[in-house]
């Protein structure tokens, strides 16, 4: 059997060949789609995805788990940069003065106090039913974020100081993390969104600032579910945090300064055998004045017999505002 052709020249196509043409385009097409769908070149993103930049300039992301991707970055980019300050040039945003406007009126935190304390906030029960709708009763001061401005810099120097300590010890999610003084979790909130649930530890000594993290900044940043431990105690007492926890990084941010020489070294003797060998590091901001007061080789001395090393002093800058910070380097020594 024959299947006349449409060709003036009255070509004759047999269906076997129609059958083997068509099953020979199926089989092109097939390894064709296969080859396209293995390829693992960018797509849709052109160079940025290349390159892996992601939402949130350095996203610490989903916290760990599931594909890395991007989020294996923690530090801003140049390129990261250069996209927010052409997106604030492409909307022709302004620096203004924070001015009175229709539909917006700015509030000093002094006046959002006032405005709970005075009105209960924007809508609230009354009568019987006025205390059993809130899970978290927060006060007042915590509500305006007072705590914010508890400290000597802007907040968000947190981040600066968690991008230069994590991509320092080359951090990942499984890291295990201490803080010596975590505050209102001004960096902790960073660490603790990023690693895995309960590898973020602090020991603390002020509860109005604890108070501040447990009852506001975890609750609001979505991070309960982290489950950081977060001790309260003064006396570099780190027996509540188990005996078996070797910690990746160990880091105190302008605490050492507030406390007496001798503390620190009794917190450093008992900090040796937590800290991971090798790759695990201490990291001190600022000075390291209970070393240096000890005079001439006696802190390296003092520092060899616990079984530290001391690494060297970096300096990082601020991605926001015009500062930088000092940070001294330790490690568990070799010997």
């Amino acid at each position: 059997m024959a299947v006349p052709s449409s060709s003036a020249k009255g070509v004759v196509v047999t269906v076997p060949v129609l059958v083997l043409s068509l099953s020979a385009a199926a089989v092109f097409l097939f390894f064709l789609l296969s080859s396209l769908s293995s390829c693992s070149c960018p797509s849709g993103g052109g160079a940025a995805a290349a390159v892996g930049v992601g939402g949130g300039g350095g996203g610490y992301g989903n916290g760990g788990g599931g594909s890395r991707g991007f989020v294996d970055r923690i530090s801003t980019t140049g390129e990261d940069v250069e996209w927010v300050k052409d997106q604030i040039r492409l909307n022709r945003l302004q620096m203004q003065d924070n001015v009175l406007r229709k539909g917006i009126n700015p509030r000093t935190r002094d006046q959002q106090l006032q405005d709970l304390i005075q009105f209960k906030g924007i809508s609230h029960y009354e009568g019987d039913e006025s205390n059993n709708h809130t899970a978290l009763p927060c006060p007042g001061d915590l509500l305006v974020e007072e705590h914010h401005s508890n400290y000597g810099e802007p907040w968000a120097g947190g981040r600066d100081v968690f991008e230069f300590l994590a991509e320092s010890v080359k951090l990942s999610p499984d890291s295990r993390v201490l803080e010596i003084g975590c505050g209102t979790l001004r960096v902790g909130l960073h660490f603790i969104r990023y690693l895995n649930p309960e590898h973020y530890h602090c020991l603390e000594r002020d509860e109005l600032s604890l108070m501040a993290a447990f009852r506001y900044e975890l609750p609001s940043q979505g991070l309960l579910n982290k489950r950081p431990l977060i001790v309260r105690g003064e006396d570099m007492d780190f027996s509540r945090f188990g005996s078996g926890v070797v910690y990746d990084l160990i880091y105190a941010s302008a605490v050492f300064l507030h406390m007496p020489d001798k503390l620190v070294w009794v917190g450093l003797e008992r900090l040796v055998n937590r800290l991971k060998p090798d790759d695990g590091r201490i990291f001190v901001s600022h000075n390291i004045k209970f070393c240096s007061r000890l005079g001439g080789d006696e802190c390296t001395k003092r520092l060899k017999s616990l079984g530290l090393e001391y690494i060297g002093k970096h300096t990082h800058d601020s991605l926001l505002f015009n500062h930088y910070e000092i940070w001294f380097e330790f490690r568990r020594s070799n010997a």
